[in-house]
């Protein structure tokens, strides 16, 4: 549930759907797909996953970043990560960076399993907070082949204890 957040851009150089995965939790993990409108369905297209800055929904910068970059011909996956917005957790809005960091494997097994994605070239992007969770996910899943974050928050140096 976006709580009013999906006031912001809406383009319509891309075709948009909701999705829902499960990740190796068991937990649904909501996500907007972004297709760009007139690709052909024939030719698999690179795609980028985009996470959302703690304390936000995907509604918010992630499916703006999201549908940015399918205007340029990715396809292009926000998620709500576990927890937050649409996705399954409790207790709601808690942080946890080892089940973040499956949420975006999952997204990588969904992304892999469309037809008109190039399973060889995924990338994904975390803005703030998820800029750490991509990082973390990237290490230990190689089908990642691209990693970007921007305003990257380092969660795990913020919450480590000495």
């Amino acid at each position: 549930m976006s709580h009013g957040a999906d006031n912001f851009y809406t383009s319509d150089k891309v075709t948009a759907q909701k999705v829902l995965l499960t990740n190796q939790y068991k937990m649904k993990v909501g996500g907007s797909l972004f297709i760009p409108k007139g690709s052909n369905p024939n030719i698999k297209a690179p795609a980028i996953i985009v996470g959302h800055p703690m304390g936000a929904v995907k509604e918010q910068s992630a499916n703006l970043y999201a549908q940015k970059m399918a205007e340029q011909g990715f396809v292009t996956l926000s998620l709500d990560l576990s927890f937050w917005g649409e996705s399954e957790g409790l207790p709601r809005n808690a942080v946890s960076p080892d089940i973040y960091a499956e949420d975006f494997s999952a997204a990588v097994d969904f992304l892999g399993t469309q037809t008109f994605v190039d399973k060889n070239r995924i990338g994904v992007l975390g803005i703030c907070g998820s800029g750490s969770f991509v990082i973390s996910a990237a290490k230990i899943d190689p089908r990642m082949k691209a990693i970007a974050t921007v305003s990257m928050y380092d969660m795990g140096a913020a919450t480590a204890t000495a």
